[in-house]
């Protein structure tokens, strides 16, 4: 049983960077005197599961590749934390009785695991996009009827919750989320052609995983926000909008109706909106830089180039197609990920196959369970890995 006075809480995704920053996050707001972790879970970074597992003083320790389970048992060897591995044991993690469950996993693979948190009425903590992105009606459902809060963790999506105000949803007008451009703002198609992936993961302003740094110089994190911001404000494509800002200060905005526009602004750090989705409604204080006006010279702003950035575009014909076209779009951009990882296919390329299985796949009709989401997702990674070897063959 969880210590009294204590909120129980569980990282899914620990070993990532939001996960690396959650544990950073209740270790300044009081560690173990305050915080009970019920479970924490990782993939094959065993070393610092055991570590961060053992700092959290966590009850269960789950590695998600089942083969490296033995490993995990013997780094906690001693300490009576349950060790588990699997994806059903990720899933069973998240069943367990934490009260507030961050949603870290990244990928298709942290749907399931987020959904029975939500389902048991946990409030969700969400960095994973492919829960609202993929299955957007049906996940916000099961927050709603499991009880619980859905509250963002993307510090645009927390800017835009943040700077929300209450009972005037009436009033927005506009959802306006900003892209710091990555490390290819300035660059041409031609340039962009020849980008490795170990170029496209240095991000200028913020420090992320290599799926969320990819992401992000293709803008197809951007993308998938856009269809996220969707779901979680409920409001229409055509009330979202997205400004290329390069020093990612002001992290988004709302425009109402009167012509205000409120802003979130803080340093880039995503600790900033994990504590606040920690000990929301509050402001935790946090030991991370301040915005020093004095030193900020200028704030800029430019439209983004959807010739340049296509998945913006796509973006918004996946939220007008509606159905599973979100699943589909993110199936395949996965898909096209992993393959540019691997030097099969190059940087623009991923844009392009994402395009042909959308189109491809366009008729499936909407899931009214979750079982049609995963089969639609299976379906455009099919899809997806097809055209890849097409024009692997055909290069």
């Amino acid at each position: 049983m969880a210590d009294s006075g204590k909120r129980t809480v569980s990282i899914l995704g620990s070993t990532g960077s939001i996960g690396v920053n959650t544990v950073d996050v209740i270790r300044q707001l009081g560690g173990r005197d305050r915080f009970d972790v019920v479970a924490i879970t990782g993939h094959s970074n065993i070393a610092l599961l055991a570590e961060q597992a053992i700092e959290c003083g966590a009850r269960l320790a789950v590695t998600a590749d089942e083969s490296r389970y033995g490993d995990l048992k013997d780094a906690l060897s001693g300490t009576g934390i349950e060790v588990a591995a699997g994806r059903a044991a990720l899933t069973d993690a998240a069943a367990r009785d934490a009260s507030w469950v961050m949603a870290a996993i990244v990928g298709t693979a942290g749907l399931a695991p987020t959904l029975a948190a939500a389902s048991r009425g946990a409030d969700i903590a969400l960095a994973n996009k492919e829960c609202l992105v993929s299955a957007g009606d049906l996940f916000v459902e099961a927050v709603k009827n499991g009880g619980g809060r859905l509250i963002p963790v993307d510090s645009e999506h927390s800017a835009i919750f943040q700077s929300l105000e209450d009972d005037q949803h009436h009033a927005v007008e506009r959802i306006v989320l900003t892209a710091s451009g990555g490390p290819f703002r300035t660059w041409s198609r031609e340039q962009m052609a020849g980008v490795t992936a170990e170029i496209a993961r240095a991000h200028p302003n913020w420090s992320m995983g290599l799926k969320i740094s990819i992401g992000s110089a293709s803008m197809f994190n951007k993308a998938l926000e856009m269809i996220e911001a969707r779901h979680l404000f409920d409001v229409s494509p055509e009330q979202i909008e997205v400004i290329v800002h390069p020093q990612s200060v002001i992290h988004s905005m709302v425009g109402y109706q009167d012509g205000s526009v409120l802003a979130q602004l803080g340093c880039p750090d995503m600790r900033t909106a994990i504590g606040y989705a920690l000990t929301y409604p509050d402001r935790p204080k946090l030991a991370v830089e301040r915005l020093d006006f004095a030193k900020l010279a200028r704030l800029d702003f430019e439209a983004p180039d959807e010739i340049r950035f296509p998945a913006l575009r796509l973006a918004r014909t996946a939220m007008q197609r509606g159905g599973v076209q979100g699943a589909i779009m993110n199936a395949a951009e996965e898909t096209a990920f992993h393959a540019f990882c691997e030097k099969r296919i190059g940087f623009l390329d991923m844009a392009d196959i994402v395009e042909q299985v959308m189109d491809d796949l366009a008729a499936i009709p909407a899931a009214t369970v979750m079982d049609e989401v995963f089969a639609a997702d299976a379906e455009a990674r099919l899809r997806a890995t097809d055209v890849i070897g097409k024009r692997e063959m055909a290069a």
